[in-house]
């Protein structure tokens, strides 16, 4: 799992960035010497006609200076316009910044490409050991080049941030209507939030003893301890949920239907049929309306609905978030 990194600016402001790690960069940097690669072979065919007419010097001197251009210039030109970014690292999302969050520039990248020629990659490099053996003890994932030129390598594509949605667990729903959530801070609000987003990511241990912390300081500040037998994540599920729909109630226009507030199951009851016949008015019987000579259809037989066998209800039924 990817770690933001801890970098902070000048104005004391942590940057919200990822660093990329050595998985990644290994694969933009494949990219780039595959790159190269076929740029060397393409240029060694050009100066071996240079050298097949007799001037082996002019065309040594040509190779020295493309492979240079080639395994210096390439990522020196390329990150300098394109404010850190070579093609590999446009494949993958990454892009060079420093280490207080601005873009590189042209000596960012030259201290990079000429520190990954000679100790990182090929000179003294070993092929890449010392770069990879750099960047498994680097935090952020940083390379030689990277701490002389004080720069970081981060990614750009980022999964875009899910808002969690906290529903109401059914059971706690008329409960929930009962209570006065006036006095639950913001803040407060926001880290339940995040801890609801966060309850699968955790460890359940870890998410019981986080949940029942922040239950404790909810019950604290709207005056309900958790019911009995009510888990940590439902209890603050419940109170954010009628939050929510409190809130959503105050921004309903004034001509707008209001929304009936849960009823407990224990209290709902059926009206009587006779509670539909109008008041004050005695009901006529159909037998005084016709003579005497019909005859008066007799009344139905009343049926007795079957009875509907109930399930037992389960032992927990609260089931924990997804």
């Amino acid at each position: 799992m990817e770690q933001e990194s801890d970098l902070v600016t000048g104005e004391a402001v942590v940057l919200d960035v990822r660093a990329a790690k050595l998985a990644s960069r290994g694969l933009a940097m494949m990219i780039d010497v595959a790159l190269q690669l076929v740029t060397l072979v393409v240029a060694m065919l050009v100066l071996s006609q240079i050298a097949a007419f007799g001037d082996e010097a002019l065309a040594l001197t040509l190779f020295l200076v493309t492979l240079v251009l080639v395994m210096v210039g390439y990522p020196v030109i390329f990150e300098t316009l394109s404010r850190g970014r070579t093609l590999g690292k446009m494949a993958l999302g990454l892009r060079v910044v420093r280490t207080d969050g601005g873009p590189v520039r042209f000596r960012h990248a030259l201290v990079r490409g000429l520190a990954g020629f000679f100790v990182d990659f090929w000179a003294l490099g070993l092929l890449g050991v010392v770069a990879v053996i750099t960047s498994l003890l680097s935090p952020n994932g940083r390379r030689v080049g990277d701490y002389l030129a004080g720069t970081l390598v981060i990614r750009e594509r980022m999964p875009a941030a899910r808002t969690p949605y906290v529903g109401m667990p059914p059971q706690l729903a008329y409960w929930a209507s009962q209570l006065d959530l006036t006095r639950l801070p913001n803040d407060l609000a926001l880290a339940v939030r995040q801890y609801l987003s966060r309850t699968s990511e955790l460890r359940p241990e870890a998410a019981e003893a986080l949940g029942y912390g922040l239950a404790q300081q909810v019950a604290g500040e709207i005056g309900a301890p958790v019911p009995p037998g009510v888990p940590s994540w439902a209890y603050l599920s419940a109170v954010l949920a009628e939050r929510r729909r409190r809130d959503q109630e105050k921004l309903r226009p004034q001509y707008a239907q209001p929304v009936a507030p849960a009823v407990s199951p224990a209290v709902a009851q059926y009206a009587p049929p006779g509670q539909y016949a109008p008041q004050g008015e005695p009901v006529q019987s159909y037998g005084q309306a016709y003579p005497q000579s019909y005859p008066q259809a007799a009344a139905p037989a009343p049926v007795t609905p079957p009875q509907l066998e109930t399930a037992p209800e389960p032992e927990n039924p609260f089931a924990p978030p997804g």
